[in-house]
């Protein structure tokens, strides 16, 4: 008796995790795209079909700075209500060396927002990671872009300054010449 009782304990059990296996949610994640930023700006965005309800994404939009850049990213989701649509959990964005800058929700429930602007970025290669639920079997979707702006070097700014001096001195010197005739 005591062996059957542990005999039908180990397949109950087993059944159990089984059947939690089966319960977890899935990965439906875009494979990683490529964010074309030569033009100064990108769109990001993910179309997200019906009966994906519970299931988890982490979409990665990758792309390279060849200069010294700052980034503003922003992504949102409009949903019909608090309930359905996507919840997004996270806008963040990464290097080589891990965890850069995390963005800021803006706002959450009927239209789910974040926003990301970074300081200088020095070259090299990113990703943008947005992370969120499917909150119910609805089609959704997320859409966003990302821009980047050239920050201008240190000697820049000196040759500006230069350059500015440079036109000072020539607009008081001809001032100085049709002063004396």
């Amino acid at each position: 008796m005591k062996i059957a009782k542990r005999i039908v304990s180990a397949v109950a059990f087993a059944g159990a995790a089984l059947a939690a296996q089966g319960a977890m949610a899935a990965d439906i994640s875009k494979p990683d795209t490529a964010l074309n930023l030569t033009g100064g700006s990108d769109y990001l965005g993910h179309a997200i079909s019906y009966n994906n309800v519970a299931n988890v994404f982490s979409d990665r939009y990758t792309f390279t700075l060849t200069g010294a850049s700052s980034i503003f990213a922003g992504v949102f989701s409009p949903s019909p209500s608090a309930t359905t649509g996507l919840n997004i959990l996270d806008l963040s964005l990464f290097n080589s060396s891990g965890l850069v800058l995390q963005g800021s929700q803006l706002s959450s429930g009927l239209t789910d927002q974040w926003q990301l602007n970074s300081g200088t970025l020095a070259a090299g290669s990113y990703f943008l990671q947005v992370t969120g639920v499917v909150l119910s079997k609805d089609a959704a979707f997320y859409s966003g872009g990302a821009t980047v702006t050239a920050v201008p070097e240190p000697a820049t700014y000196g040759m500006m300054l230069g350059g500015l001096a440079l036109v000072g001195a020539m607009a008081a010197r001809r001032r100085k010449s049709k002063d004396e005739a």
